[in-house]
Parts: structure tokens; sequence; C-alpha cells
């Protein structure tokens, strides 16, 4: 059985204040954008899993890999479940705020739901997927949604741009999300996110804020340059997606630019 995991983007994000478990408390906007990798699942009779993975690299142990860990955790509460062999095609860039890992762990818990028919509730499956990380409850629900606490109380949204493009530009910088949380300093916004997101788009380049792109910025520059030229070339918003190195922008027409960036750059039109 083959599911095809999509990535998002983060429309905003405020981090709003420090939590005593460590985490931090913030509201994002998840909106879903199709670009995908390929999750195959199959049962095995062999005595142990089969995890291969191609396309992107992804430098983690199979047997810590976020689809591996999906399975684990499920095999805990399902000592029936047999063993599988997964194959996973990776194409969503990686540690670039597009939740691609998130993603598949999500989708891993929902297809061995699937194959194997355990008959978990989507409450069921939000609750396992808060266990593999924080942002992979929204790929239980996959449409957009206001995010808040660590990112798991989820709220669907009205929101489409659908009659919008999207360029999506990745420089292959890897950034931790540990560490670009440590560097942060939270702070309540005067408005929120959930607010401007209802505000027409024009307004959204001087109210819709992601908190992480002043100091990503300042270490690494080509990143907001990135950002820059979006805007040169005509988008009504662009912005970094997440804690990661992606950014985005939203045209209103189709764009012709996507070979502007250097050729070792991710650089996708989303329709």
């Amino acid at each position: 059985m083959i599911v095809f995991p999509n990535c998002k983007i983060n429309l905003g994000l405020n981090i709003i204040s420090k939590r005593e478990d460590g985490f931090h408390n913030l509201e994002t906007i998840f909106y879903p954008l199709m670009i995908k990798d390929c999750l195959e699942i199959l049962p095995t009779h062999k005595k142990e899993n089969n995890f291969t993975i191609t396309g992107i690299p992804i430098n983690v142990d199979s047997s810590q890999n976020i689809c591996s860990k999906a399975w684990q955790l499920l095999k805990l509460n399902f000592p029936q479940l047999p063993n599988i062999q997964l194959h996973l095609h990776k194409t969503i860039p990686t540690g670039a705020g597009l939740g691609g890992g998130s993603a598949n762990g999500a989708f891993t818990l929902q297809l061995l739901n699937k194959l194997f028919q355990l008959q978990l509730t989507t409450n069921q499956l939000i609750n396992f997927a808060l266990q593999l990380g924080s942002d992979c409850p929204f790929f239980i629900i996959n449409t957009p949604c206001y995010s808040t606490s660590r990112g798991e109380q989820l709220q669907p949204i009205n929101l489409s741009l659908s009659n919008y493009y999207f360029v999506i530009v990745n420089p292959q910088i890897h950034i931790n999300t540990a560490t670009a949380f440590s560097t942060i300093q939270p702070i309540k916004p005067q408005k929120s996110v959930s607010e401007i997101i209802h505000q027409p788009i024009e307004t959204w380049k001087e109210d819709l804020v992601n908190d992480f792109e002043k100091n990503i910025f300042l270490q690494y520059p080509a990143i907001e340059k990135i950002k820059i030229n979006l805007y040169q070339q005509g988008a009504v918003y662009a912005s970094m997606s997440g804690t990661g190195s992606t950014v985005y922008g939203i045209f209103e027409r189709e764009s012709s630019f996507v070979n502007y960036f250097p050729s070792n750059y991710f650089v996708q039109q989303v329709i």
C-alpha cells in the first residue's frame, strides 16, 4: 500500500512563552502544500523489519527514522502488528521547515492503521502522532489549521489560497530546530496570526511575521536574500517556513523565474 506524504508551510510563527517542560508556546497557521514524498508499506514474514530510503539522503540510522519510530510506537500497543517492509522515497528537503519528517511519521501511523485494520480513531492517531513530534498531529488532519501550545493544539480554519501560486526555495542549508529555539526571545505579539490571516493578503507583508527570521537571517544571509528576491520578483507575501531554511513566495500569477536561483537550490512552483 502506497501513500504520498505532503509538506506544509507556516503562515506566521510567533513564539509566545517558554514552558516549564522545556518546550515553547507558539501560534502559527499550518497550510498544506502538495510537494510530496512516497511511502510504501508491505507486510513481511521476515523476522526483522526492512526499511529502505531513496531520494534525498537522511543522515540517521533506519531504526531511528521517524517511520520506524511510528511502527515501534504502535507495536507497543498492538503486539499482533507484524513486521513490515517499508520504503520511503524522499523529495521534500530535510531540516527545511516544511515538516517532511513529521508528515512521514503521521502518514506511517495512518497507513499502518488502515493496512492492518487497527481501527484507531482520528483522535487516537493524533495522540500517537504527538508522541512522535509536535508537528505530527497536523498531518493527521492535513487541512489549514490555527495551531497553538507546542503546535499540537489544532483548530481547522476556513482558508483557501488556491487562486495563488507558490514558489518554494530551499538553499540546502540544514537548520537544527533545537538550536533555532535556543536563540529565540519569546514575546506576545500585538496581533494574533489568527486575526492577521483574515486580513487582505496584501497586508501580510507588514503584519504576518516569523519570529525565527531575525536570528536565522543574521546567521545565514543567503536565506534572507531569497526572501528579498521573491519580493523583487513580485510576491505578494514571502516568508521563511517554520524554523527551517525554506522560504516561500505567494504570487498572484504563475512565475517564470524558477531558474533564477542557483542550480544547487531546491526550487519548485506549486499550483
